[in-house]
């Protein structure tokens, strides 16, 4: 691996490499899709162009959070060009492991802000 390449699979994830996994939590899907959920899951705060989509796909293949799907359910209803990507279980336990890392973060911070918050 190159020393400048950053894993995508190191806590903590960058918020559209979770945004990614996320949304592949939900079943296989293909580049728009990903690109489209994860600017919806994000209230638009998170976008990625096109270039960016595909060399964080790339990565996260290379590293075995998620695979290409070999076949798809049914081709004769889709664009042969598109390529469908699904979850790997490594990927899936990446994702619990984020997930987790960030509730225990909020809720750090919820008993912090209760500490602190003036009676009423």
């Amino acid at each position: 691996m190159p020393p400048t390449r950053q894993s995508t699979t190191t806590l903590p994830l960058a918020p559209s490499v979770y945004l990614i996994l996320l949304a592949l939590a939900d079943g296989d899907a293909h580049g728009y899709r990903l690109r489209a959920a994860v600017a919806e899951r994000s209230d638009g705060m998170v976008t990625l162009d096109p270039g960016s989509l595909y060399r964080l796909i790339a990565r996260l293949v290379d590293d075995g959070a998620i695979a290409e799907v070999p076949a798809r359910a049914r081709p004769e209803n889709d664009d042969e060009r598109r390529r469908y990507y699904r979850l790997t279980p490594a990927g899936r336990r990446l994702l619990e492991a984020e997930t987790q890392r960030m509730a225990n973060l909020v809720a750090v911070a919820r008993g912090r802000t209760a500490k602190r918050a003036p009676s009423l």
